[in-house]
């Protein structure tokens, strides 16, 4: 594994555990651990205990900090209560995106952002170049925080072992902040990227490895296992959740992602309305579609969509569904085929008729 690879805090439980890693966005990250099917769906019927450290944070505050997010994201940001959070789009003056993220508002003039690993310096370059005169201060705190996702229909007794934080009546995209497993300035939001009931826990570097043990000791009872990024892939996929550089990129904007719930075009500017207005209005040249198969192979990144022998989209994302024992996937089809019946896709050479779903495969 070449050194110039980062590790999380948890690096040497990783290793202790028998994850497999590999590079990921600049890390070295545990794709599994047992195996992807069992991680998957630990956290699908019991719980699973996911290293997101790689995952960057931002800090923004200042007497214009409401206002300047306002002027940069697709959603609402001044109407975010404190100890909330709200996932939004920032956009490109074009409408490509630059990066989907988490906004936590922890005072009236204080933000911490969630930002994708493979981002987070290009999104802190890009705040910093649009702040003007605006009384803001954005802060780098990457190498702050650590970031554990509890997920599962469990996670909420595994954590609850662990911390006397309130979090029965922790309302979804709500947070608390406070001490947990000993470790005191934990942030513990009830998100997650997965499409099962559980939170995300940011925390001071220093304590990570601490705090995954006594997660895992007070979850194993109960079925939680460590869990890697393979299954964190597949579990976003039935939930029909996005990832950078697949779903959203800077050629795909949130109105094709199917993410137009995102933009308010009540507020009267952000970058990228004027673009995104255009396309809401006379319809995006092209959409993201999820899709399953009839058939064990596996529609991989850039497999050709056809409808005939019209080569109308490529796939964006596919793997096997652990829940539904099948291929599933995303693709970016042209406009006027994003509800068609009759689409297929080649996969080394076989022509496989693809079932296009109007919901997530998991709710």
């Amino acid at each position: 594994m070449s050194e110039t690879l980062a590790r999380t805090p948890l690096y040497a439980l990783h290793v202790e555990l028998g994850a497999r890693l590999v590079p990921f966005a600049g890390w070295e990250m545990p794709v599994q651990y047992t195996g992807i099917i069992e991680e998957h769906l630990a956290v699908r019927r019991t719980a699973g205990l996911f290293d997101v450290s790689h995952m960057g944070e931002a800090r923004v505050r200042g007497a214009d900090a409401a206002a300047f997010l306002d002027s940069i994201m697709t959603n609402e940001m001044a109407s975010i209560r404190i100890g909330t959070a709200r996932y939004t789009v920032m956009c490109q003056p074009d409408g490509g995106c630059v990066d989907d993220l988490i906004v936590y508002r922890l005072a009236e003039t204080e933000f911490l952002i969630c930002l994708n690993a493979s981002n987070a310096a290009k999104d802190i370059a890009w705040m910093r170049s649009l702040v003007g005169k605006a009384k803001v201060e954005i802060i780098d705190e990457c190498n702050d925080w650590a970031q554990l996702a509890l997920q599962g229909p469990l996670a909420e007794k595994i954590l609850s072992a662990v911390t006397a934080l309130p979090l029965a009546t922790l309302k979804r995209f709500a947070f608390v902040i406070g001490e947990v497993a000993g470790a005191k300035g934990c942030i513990v939001s009830r998100t997650g990227y997965t499409g099962s009931p559980g939170f995300e826990i940011y925390l001071p570097s220093a304590s990570a490895d601490k705090v995954a043990r006594a997660l895992l000791a007070a979850g194993r009872p109960l079925g939680l296992i460590p869990t890697g990024l393979g299954a964190r892939d597949s579990l976003r996929l039935e939930a029909n959740y996005p990832l950078y550089g697949h779903e959203i990129s800077e050629r795909i904007s949130p109105i094709q992602a199917g993410l137009g719930w995102t933009v308010k075009f009540a507020k009267p500017t952000f970058v990228g309305r004027e673009a995104l207005a255009r396309q809401a209005e006379g319809g995006p040249p092209s959409s993201v579609i999820l899709f399953s198969l009839d058939d064990r192979r596996i529609a991989r990144q850039g497999a050709a969509i056809f409808a005939g022998e019209i080569s109308v989209g490529e796939v964006l994302s596919g793997t096997l569904s652990p829940l539904l024992n099948k291929p599933i996937g995303t693709a970016l089809v042209a406009a006027g085929y994003a509800g068609s019946a009759d689409l297929c896709v080649d996969v080394r050479g076989h022509r496989i008729p693809l079932h296009i779903a109007t919901e997530p495969f998991v709710k």
